[in-house]
């Protein structure tokens, strides 16, 4: 039984599909760093200086 399994999880199709799992996931972290950390910060400031609100 372990060796199907093995064969299956060795055949290209779903080791490259496990692959593109964890670097999707790994890119949506990293992106939503960079809006939390740079975009986010850069839009609120050219919002406070436009409208004078803080808020």
């Amino acid at each position: 039984m372990f060796k199907e399994f093995k064969e299956f999880m060795m055949r290209g199709n779903v080791l490259d599909l496990a692959v593109g799992v964890v670097i999707g996931s790994a890119f949506t972290a990293i992106v939503t760093k960079v809006v939390e950390g740079l975009i986010t910060p850069i839009v609120s400031l050219i919002v406070v200086l436009t409208t004078g609100k803080t808020s």
